[in-house]
């Protein structure tokens, strides 16, 4: 593990390793695939965009490497989610703070539109992007970053983000027709963890995680043989992995449903902490949401599109 001692020293030696030169386009580092898009959404051709975490990526446990240490040393900005997402970065960023411009984007959200987190004393729910809406004002704390850092290029960055906040409404005014046909008794989202509580205060859902907010929480026996006792008594009959979370506590729970004779499937595999392969429409983070609602959607009895483009966004 990399001391304090030595991440300050690299970042040190980084940041001395910068050209002289003015650079024509920002160098941006982003913890998540998220917020990279929205940094390259909001930056467009103005900007070079590094995400640190990749598709599968679980940002709870993420640690820096030293690549990671060096890029963000010589960047002209870093942003990250914030609100203790990246619970084993912060004390890297908040350190790095103290040199070079970095921003908690997520952390620009209203405390009153927050939702609390179980297992952290004081701190609040950090997966805010699940609720476009609650996502647009990341989008606008990422312009204003950038027009601080860039003030010349304010006009583009304000015309970007006016774009994709467009965008971003088209997709909450999808999200929330293709949800709404679902029946109401059937708006159970059974997932790995605790990822879509947003979501669910979103769209009239209720929402159970194996596992608490964060992935390192541990889900024991008496969770698993609870949850699965509800979805026998509930006649819930689909639950759904995540793509940067292990599937070993849904098979637990598919299983345990079987041996009550109880038949589970699996609904569809959603991305929670991270996005799909990068030059994929679910490698962006309106086909991410997108590919969410969708597979919810059809898996628990509501209609979606098979094919076509709702909305300006397209619907595989």
């Amino acid at each position: 593990m990399l001391t304090r001692r030595l991440l300050l020293s690299l970042a040190a030696a980084a940041a001395l390793a910068l050209p002289a030169q003015a650079q024509d386009r920002l160098t941006i580092v982003a913890t998540t695939g998220m917020v990279a898009d929205a940094a390259r959404a909001v930056g467009g051709d103005l900007v070079d965009v590094t995400a640190l975490m990749g598709p599968g990526v679980d940002p709870h446990a993420y640690r820096q490497t030293r690549t990671d240490i060096v890029a963000t040393a010589q960047a002209d900005l870093v942003l990250w989610n914030g609100l203790y997402l990246e619970a084993q970065l912060e004390e890297f960023l908040l350190e790095l703070a103290e040199t070079r411009p970095v921003v908690a984007v997520a952390e620009a959200i209203p405390e009153t539109q927050l939702i609390g987190s179980e297992d952290y004393e004081d701190r609040f729910d950090p997966h805010v992007w699940m609720n476009p809406n609650l996502w647009s004002r990341v989008v606008l704390a990422t312009r204003d970053a950038m027009i601080a850092v860039a003030p010349d290029h304010a006009d583009a960055f304000t015309a970007n983000a006016e774009a994709h906040l467009a965008e971003l409404s088209d997709l909450a005014v999808y999200s929330q027709t293709v949800l709404a046909s679902i029946p109401a008794a059937s708006r159970v989202l059974v997932t790995a963890h605790d990822a879509f509580n947003y979501f669910g205060a979103a769209y009239g859902f209720e929402v159970v995680g194996i596992q608490g907010i964060s992935t390192e929480s541990e889900a024991g026996l008496q969770r698993v043989a609870e949850l699965v006792d509800m979805l026998v008594a509930r006649d819930i009959r689909a639950v759904f992995v995540e793509t940067s979370v292990s599937d070993r506590n849904i098979r637990a729970l598919i299983e345990g449903a079987a041996a009550q004779g109880h038949e589970v499937v699996i609904g569809g595999e959603l991305y929670s902490d991270a996005m799909g392969l990068p030059g994929t429409y679910e490698g962006t983070y309106l086909g991410m949401i997108d590919h969410n609602v969708t597979t919810i959607a059809r898996a628990l009895g509501g209609q979606a599109p098979e094919r076509g483009r709702v909305d300006g966004l397209a619907i595989n």
